[in-house]
């Protein structure tokens, strides 16, 4: 029987919602390259999966993959094994906020340099087209964002969550999961979210607006064989 969507999000959302940001070769597929790092094979891949997506991604390149911990073939690099939470958002209560703007593509340098300093995981020049991003500004100047990153069918992650650090405590950040939340569920779809394991003050927010731990995953970085 298929497992759950978000037993393996990115594959899911590669080759579902977002297949039109996807490159594909066999069973490996992977985010476009300015779009996202994320990279995904079957919960059980074979050695062909695993060298369909060495040749997707090139010689020496790096890729992301979330989900079970596994182990590559001879060749393969780790370079990063981050475990990490994934959390439901069936029950969090959703609500747009008056303050909240949408963020295009003339708003770009603002959001790369606002994640360069908070750092809340990956953000490229294209991510934005993953789905909604919503910000929050002062003085002109964007402070806090939030916005849809990996979107497994009938869910949607939200991601890129920072604040920054001159304007934390205010409660923009929790504002803002608040405020995408209410757009995933306008569409029908259910929140979800990714955190590190070890991001403790993240995890206890996401917790008070009511997300539940669904599953523990790592995050690896591999690096394709030379």
């Amino acid at each position: 029987m298929p497992g759950h969507p978000l037993d393996n999000p990115a594959w899911t959302s590669l080759t579902g919602p977002h297949e039109t940001l996807a490159e594909r070769k066999g069973r490996a597929a992977r985010y476009l390259p300015d779009v996202a790092p994320f990279a995904a094979l079957p919960l059980e891949p074979e050695p062909q999966d695993w060298a369909d997506l060495a040749a997707l991604a090139g010689p020496g390149e790096t890729v992301v993959i979330a989900g079970p911990l596994r182990t590559p073939p001879e060749g393969w690099t780790v370079g990063m094994s981050l475990p990490g939470v994934q959390m439901d958002g069936s029950a969090m209560v959703v609500a747009p906020d008056p303050e909240a703007v949408v963020l295009g593509a003339a708003d770009v340098p603002e959001m790369l340099d606002l994640v360069a300093r908070t750092r809340p995981g990956p953000f490229l020049e294209r991510t934005r087209l993953t789905g909604t991003y919503l910000g929050i500004r002062r003085d002109g100047a964007l402070v806090s964002m939030a916005g849809e990153r990996m979107h497994p069918p009938g869910w949607t992650e939200i991601s890129a969550v920072c604040t920054d650090p001159a304007f934390r405590g205010h409660g923009f950040g929790g504002r803002l999961v608040r405020a995408v939340g209410a757009v995933v569920r306008e569409r029908g779809d259910i929140p979800m979210l990714h955190a590190s394991a070890d991001n403790v003050p993240a995890i206890r927010l996401y917790e008070h607006l009511g997300f539940t731990l669904r599953q523990n995953l790592t995050f690896m970085g591999l690096t394709t064989p030379a």
